[in-house]
């Protein structure tokens, strides 16, 4: 069993420092972890590449579709995924999950703990951001699916999570 990389001990290292429990997997530069965002249970993977001082951070969370549902599902991760600059939505289709994937290139061996904190919270807010949208296409009745206009629902802000310290702001206005 080899041992783990210098890149992954520093991603625990970090994950320790904020609190967040994770597990090392034995023999591979990886570590999971498990988080309570606003919608669901975000399942999350970090897996470290040292010979490219490469971070990819993968949130995911069990998403089970019906064949009618699964094209508009995939239209509607696309439309999501077009005005993304970091990271980028996926359907696993063997296992009925949804996910997100970022992943970052870093300029030495020493990940920046500052960029890997910004990589597992974008990960955990874009997945929860779009498991409602998800949630009302996989609840749409199969007849009216052609009638969802996913651009629009992608509008919609009333199914979004609440922002981190925007509601201490709004309660002193």
């Amino acid at each position: 069993m080899r041992p783990h990389s210098r890149q992954i001990l520093i991603v625990e290292e970090t994950f320790g420092a904020n609190g967040w429990h994770c597990e090392l997997v034995e023999g591979r530069d990886v570590l999971r972890a498990g988080f309570e965002a606003h919608h669901t249970r975000v399942d999350l993977i970090a897996q470290a590449f040292p010979e490219l001082n490469a971070l990819s951070v993968v949130t995911e969370s069990p998403m089970p579709l019906g064949p009618e549902h699964l094209p508009a599902v995939l239209e509607l991760l696309s439309r999501a995924n077009k005005p993304l600059t970091l990271g980028g939505f996926e359907y696993d289709i063997d296992r009925s999950m949804l996910v997100f994937r970022v992943t970052n290139l870093f300029e030495r061996e020493r990940y920046d703990s500052d960029i890997t904190c910004s990589m597992v919270h974008c990960a955990i807010a874009e997945l929860d951001r779009i498991i409602p949208y998800v949630g009302i296409v996989r609840n749409t009745h199969a007849d009216l699916l052609d009638d969802l206009d996913l651009q629009r629902l992608l509008m919609r802000e009333d199914v979004l999570p609440p922002v981190p310290g925007m509601e201490e702001e709004e309660e002193e206005l």
